[in-house]
């Protein structure tokens, strides 16, 4: 039993209070998603830029009302901490339906290959990555990421916080270091988007899975800064665990990727 807003709570659920976090990350969505198409038809970039600072902005500021939460009000109750879980299992599960749309485009166009691809998959005049260069030195990196995370893990379920921030801060090392190959090997591509379906069905699957890295090495940096102010406990650490599976989904998706796409696809 505890007290919310002058009144007594004899449950051990959280009544969330309302927010305006939704609304303004749902215009910043919005508003990055329309800067995107604007920048990709070379108009102008400043309102993809504008979007994307919005939607950091709005990531900061809710982030901070889910810390106190569960930090300085105690309203991540054991009861709540389920419900948490089972959101976050939800929200991957509605992940890996996006990718299943892309995978099946891919898989669509090279297993039922047309006129317009030459009755070939890689189409006609499509020259593609070399799987054994840069695609294969990111599939290491992000599994080594996976290994550095649990690491992170038990550390933090022993209550050893220096080993946690360790491997908190190489994950976030490597996260950084596998979008900045995956941005050399884009600036080397020999095909553009609009070059046909293989260029178009590429980006999309991999570029959308590097926008996954991206967001969850944002989700890991947040849970480093965490950990380095204590606010984690062998108990009590959702916040930690939601980001570890999140940048486990985004290894096994890469582990697909380089498959079909890079290896089977070539």
């Amino acid at each position: 039993m505890s007290e919310a807003h002058g009144h007594t709570q004899n449950h051990p659920y959280h009544l969330v209070a309302p927010s305006p976090w939704p609304l303004v990350g749902a215009i910043g969505a919005g508003t990055l998603a329309l800067g995107g198409v604007l920048y990709m038809h070379e108009m102008t970039g400043w309102v993809a830029v504008a979007g994307a600072l919005l939607v950091l902005l709005t990531m900061y500021l809710w982030w901070c009302d889910v810390v106190r939460e569960a930090q300085v009000e105690g309203h991540h109750t054991p009861v709540v901490q389920i419900g948490l879980r089972y959101g976050m299992a939800l929200f991957i599960a509605s992940e890996v339906m996006f990718f299943s749309a892309f995978f099946w485009a891919y898989f669509g166009a090279a297993l039922f290959p047309k006129a317009a691809t030459g009755f070939q998959w890689p189409p006609v005049g499509i020259e593609t990555f070399d799987p054994f260069d840069v695609p294969l030195l990111n599939t290491a990196i992000l599994l080594l990421s996976g290994v550095t995370v649990t690491w992170a893990h038990h550390a933090l379920r022993a209550g050893d916080r220096r080993n946690l921030v360790r491997g908190l801060a190489i994950t976030v090392a490597l996260g950084i270091l596998f979008t900045g190959f995956q941005a050399y090997e884009y600036s080397h591509a020999a095909f553009n988007f609009t070059d046909g379906i293989y260029p178009s069905t590429f980006f999309m699957a991999t570029g959308f899975h590097g926008f996954h890295v991206i967001i969850g090495t944002l989700f890991l940096i947040v849970c480093l800064f965490r950990s380095m102010r204590g606010h984690f406990t062998p108990e009590q650490h959702f916040g930690f665990e939601a980001a570890a599976w999140y940048w486990h989904f985004v290894d096994v998706v890469w582990l697909f990727l380089f498959s079909s796409v890079y290896l089977w696809g070539s």
